[in-house]
């Protein structure tokens, strides 16, 4: 017996050693850069051009509402007037409907060309009496940049252009062909814009050095255990689709009901599905993430994050508690629409659900399909699937990445750069087939109280952070073109 309470302590010194060290070897992963490059920045004039921008309704066109293509011409004649420097230097190429594609060339055609994103359409905006200012009379006040499109994504619009107009006007040549492209139709799935785009680039034969679009922002808050801000660069995207289930019967009068009626067996079918979630994993831009963040916490996270071999499961739990971290850690599922009989004494002679499905990266919608079918276990339930693939993971070992990570840490010297899953989707997805460092990222530094404006009531941007963006796409500029 004392023989093996002595092995059972040995093992268990052991184990505790080896969490141990594995923790004193779970090493910072943040690069060490030198200050930014002085750019000047006319914040005042650029809040102004910003503002300008937001007065124009450029909501896309969707479910047979026509976009309003006046809004979307004025507002590229007033880009045009902005910065014309960009317009007289800049190849311009009008792409689908409302969509830009510039090229400035650089002196080494022979590089891949880097390509720097954002979109110029905006969601509505609901209650518009409700918004403390008008969300389209793009109002700067109290230091702040307010209407719709603010954030997402004139913002990120308007930034890059303010940085290549600055550029120019410094003089700079690229050695390497940089890339600008503006859809119109992101908010409705980018079919017009960043899809043609993206199979323009394709019929020419270009290889990207690497993609930048909007994403995480710098994270004020946002990361638990990290009190600096966390730059969370999306490096992947989960898929999005819908499943369709249906459920066939006879139908009938209400007073007399089978044992079970369609939207009965419908039911049965939704709870079955929520009683059995995909399972979770803590993997790809999620894992990644952790990497990054985990060596600035303090010991007793950084040792959890150290030794996922052991705390994995303990981890993932954790997240799972909660529906904002439980979508980065697996493929979800959520009944969104519900279809029976039109009259309440009428038994359904169809019951039909529509749930949204977001797969995670490494689940494809065939998974989806045999989970679903799993999960329902019910052959009179029809099944059908259909939608957009996860993304795969960017690298993370490339010059794009090196250099985007440079980059933040040298106009944002306090700030943590990490990766992360993107649970949305962006013009990005495009061109996945065109490279393999897809990046997302929105240089803004948010709270969650921001993050609510987005797609919210009361969009806004600060003055002083729209120019610390356009500061951080000029050093991005200067860092993968030289």
């Amino acid at each position: 017996m004392k023989r093996a309470l002595l092995a059972l302590l040995a093992i268990l010194l052991l184990l505790v050693g080896a969490l141990v060290v594995r923790t004193l070897r779970f090493g910072s992963r943040q690069v060490p850069a030198e200050p930014a490059e002085p750019f000047s920045v006319d914040a005042t004039g650029a809040a102004g051009r910003l503002a300008e921008a937001l007065r124009h309704r450029t909501i896309a066109a969707s479910d047979g509402i026509s976009a309003d293509d006046a809004a979307f011409r004025a507002l590229h004649a007033q880009l045009v007037a902005a910065f014309p420097l960009v317009h007289a230097q800049l190849g311009h190429e009008a792409v689908g409907a409302h969509s830009h594609l510039y090229t400035w060339k650089g002196t080494e055609p022979g590089l891949s060309p880097v390509l720097l994103m954002g979109h110029l359409d905006v969601v509505p905006a609901e209650a518009e009496a409700t918004w403390s200012h008008p969300p389209f009379g793009g109002e700067v006040a109290k230091g702040y940049v307010h209407g719709r499109g603010a954030l997402d994504d004139k913002g990120s619009v308007l930034a890059i252009l303010e940085a290549v107009e600055g550029l120019l006007a410094q003089g700079h040549r690229p050695r390497r062909t940089v890339l600008l492209a503006f859809g119109a139709d992101e908010e409705v799935g980018g079919r017009d814009g960043a899809a043609r785009v993206a199979a323009l680039l394709q019929q020419r034969g270009v290889r990207l050095e690497s993609v930048l679009d909007e994403g995480g922002p710098i994270g004020v808050g946002l990361v638990p255990g990290v009190a600096s801000p966390v730059a969370l660069v999306g490096v992947a995207e989960k898929g999005s689709g819908r499943v369709e289930l249906v459920v066939r019967s006879a139908g009938g009068h209400a007073s007399m009901p089978p044992r079970q009626t369609a939207a009965g067996i419908l039911a049965r079918a939704l709870v079955r599905l929520e009683e059995h979630p995909f399972e979770s994993g803590l993997r790809g831009g999620t894992r990644a993430l952790f990497e990054y963040v985990g060596p600035e916490m303090g010991f007793g996270m950084r040792l959890l994050f150290a030794n996922t071999w052991l705390f994995g499961p303990l981890i993932e739990r954790q997240l799972a508690a909660a529906p904002t971290t439980n979508a980065s850690i697996r493929t979800t599922l959520a009944a969104t629409m519900l279809e029976g009989s039109p009259k309440p004494n009428v038994l359904p002679s169809q019951a039909r659900a529509v749930l949204n499905v977001r797969p995670l990266p490494g689940d494809s919608l065939e998974d989806v399909r045999a989970h679903v079918r799993e999960a329902v276990d019910d052959a009179r339930v029809e099944l059908s699937v259909e939608g957009e693939e996860a993304s795969p993971v960017s690298r993370l070992d490339t010059e794009g990445w090196r250099q985007l990570q440079r980059s933040i840490r040298q106009v944002f010297p306090d700030v943590l750069v990490a990766p992360f899953l993107t649970v949305a989707a962006t013009d990005s997805r495009h061109f996945y087939h065109l490279t393999d460092s897809v990046y997302r990222f929105m240089p803004v530094r948010l709270t969650r109280e921001d993050l609510a404006r987005m797609h919210g009531r009361d969009e806004r941007l600060s003055v002083a952070g729209h120019a610390a963006a356009i500061r951080f796409y000029a050093q991005y500029l200067r860092n993968t073109t030289r």
